[in-house]
């Protein structure tokens, strides 16, 4: 899965969402950025990855793929250092269950 595909896969999930109103920056590193902007409907998803996010959530894209397909597990990924979370941690753990589901 490239960005632009994880990029729709996010926004589709968020659209499960409308309660989370939130500015989200998944950082994948050299491999991109994705931002999500849910304060608006429908969500903003875009490639920006600006200074002032809610939450910024940092972790490879292979890693974050696993998330979203089910395979591995974000709570086990932040505690093993391979999930960075910078802001919200409550909004984190928001974005986890939408992530899951």
């Amino acid at each position: 899965m490239d960005l632009s595909q994880t990029a729709e896969k996010l926004k589709e999930k968020m659209a499960y969402a409308p309660h989370i109103k939130a500015k989200v920056v998944f950082d994948f590193g050299d491999e991109g950025t994705i931002f999500i902007d849910s304060t608006q409907s429908p969500a903003e998803v875009s490639n920006d990855n600006p200074d002032d996010p809610d939450v910024r959530l940092i972790t490879s894209l292979s890693t974050f793929e696993g998330f979203l397909n089910g395979t591995k597990d974000p709570n086990i990924a932040f505690m093993m250092g391979q999930l960075k979370v910078k802001g919200s941690m409550s909004l984190a753990l928001k974005l986890n269950a939408v992530l899951e589901d």
